[in-house]
């Protein structure tokens, strides 16, 4: 729940940037995403999801300030 008011926190714009570029190991570049959980991390939040090409696990770490 912390997670997801964090993650709400930021601006519309800024999250859909976020959304449009996580890097694909499987296929070498930026991807958009698809099907992701927000979910606490140490720093901030982090986007538990998958590529939106190849549908591997990726996910996206977002350094939140407090």
């Amino acid at each position: 729940m912390v997670a997801n008011k964090m993650w709400l926190s930021l601006p519309k714009d800024f999250r859909k940037q976020l959304i449009a570029n996580v890097y694909c190991t499987n296929c070498s570049g930026p991807v958009t995403i698809t099907d992701f959980i927000i979910v606490d991390h140490p720093v901030g939040v982090m986007l538990d999801c998958r590529c939106g090409n190849c549908i591997s696990k990726v996910a996206r770490v977002v350094e939140m300030d407090e």
